[in-house]
């Protein structure tokens, strides 16, 4: 218990990307595989034990306590469970004042205006909302309120780790649609962490896919969803569930010994579950290799793998088509153009 450690787990290997102005950049993989703590390097909630973190053109990396402040009115998180983030002693108005409090962003005489502006901007009614309680609120109103505080500073980045994953289906569509709609109306960029590769495919511009700390894919979202190159990609998009109960999707199920992240094997991390395993990826690791429409792949087998087979009849079953227009048809959308879920004042 108080003797030294006899080993450590690198959660985030040799990982690198960029992220522009308006884009959502989505963090993909299995549990465990180092998304989260990637999110939380970002915004220094953990500390790098090596490389750089460059945010609007500042090497972020050697920031003292109170230039990280400074930094992180610039760079907001979405945590996955809104009931266990907010304050259940602090009302809703109090949990949105505390930021612009702490960083001095909004005069004092305009801070409650500003708090109902937030509130009315994720489509609740100050009215109703600013004096009540995390514990009286639902799952997705909870998610709209950290939602509000995340944005309370005008940030230039929001981090969202699985904003949509605690909740309802019906709820989670409406989350999606507010957090692009945001990002429609200020510019915002996301780096959006999730296991649920349809709704990444709702709303990322790129995909990374993770696997045991390190990124085995990278691509433009249209490209990895419409031929996918790892097979570790390949295996995770073959479990998305098809909207046609006339379609059938191949899974592909992996075999193999799950690695230990604690001691990960030589050459590719994947070698132990790949169905298309040769020597070579058992004793050297693979660089990531891209090709000219900016999709990379870190696989020796890349150019050798067959073809993605696309499914053929996959458009939405005719009976879903009804029930999805139906809801559609009931939306109640603010002036702010996102989904509004109580009344106005």
């Amino acid at each position: 218990m108080f003797g030294r450690p006899i080993s450590a787990v690198k959660a985030v290997d040799g990982v690198s990307f960029s992220l522009d102005a308006g884009d959502t950049f989505a963090l993909v993989g299995e549990s465990g595989c180092g998304k989260s703590t990637l999110g939380r390097l970002v915004l220094r909630l953990i500390e790098p034990q090596e490389g750089r973190i460059v945010f609007d053109g500042r090497d972020i990396t050697g920031l003292r306590d109170n230039e990280l402040r400074g930094f992180r009115r610039h760079a907001q998180l979405i945590f996955q469970d809104p009931y266990a983030s907010l304050n259940p002693r602090m009302s809703v108005g109090q949990i949105l004042l505390e930021p612009l409090l702490l960083h001095d962003v909004v005069p004092a005489a305009d801070r409650s205006q500003r708090v109902a502006e937030l509130l009315r901007l994720v489509g609740l009614s100050p009215s109703f909302a600013a004096q009540r309680y995390p514990h009286e609120f639902s799952g997705g109103q909870r998610q709209r309120i950290a939602i509000a505080r995340a944005l309370a500073v005008e940030p230039k980045l929001i981090i969202c780790d699985e904003p949509v994953s605690a909740l309802d289906v019906s709820i989670r569509a409406q989350v999606l649609n507010l957090l692009r709609n945001l990002q429609q109306r200020f510019g915002l960029p996301y780096i959006f962490i999730s296991h649920d590769l349809a709704v990444v495919k709702h709303i990322a511009n790129k995909v990374a896919v993770m696997n045991l700390g390190q990124i085995v894919e990278l691509a433009p979202a249209h490209e990895l969803f419409a031929s996918p190159k790892h097979p570790y990609s390949r295996a995770l998009l073959s479990a998305i569930p098809v909207p046609n109960p006339q379609v059938r999707r191949e899974r592909i199920i992996l075999h193999g010994e799950l690695p230990s992240a604690v001691a990960p094997p030589p050459g590719c991390r994947f070698h132990t579950r790949c169905p298309f395993v040769i020597e070579r990826c058992r004793s050297e690791v693979p660089e990531l290799q891209i090709d000219e429409k900016g999709h990379a792949a870190a696989c020796h087998r890349v150019g050798e793998l067959p073809p993605v087979e696309p499914l053929r009849g996959s458009r939405i079953a005719p009976e879903l088509e009804g029930l999805m227009a139906a809801f559609r048809n009931t939306d109640v959308r603010t002036e702010a153009g996102v989904d509004n879920i109580m009344k106005p004042d």
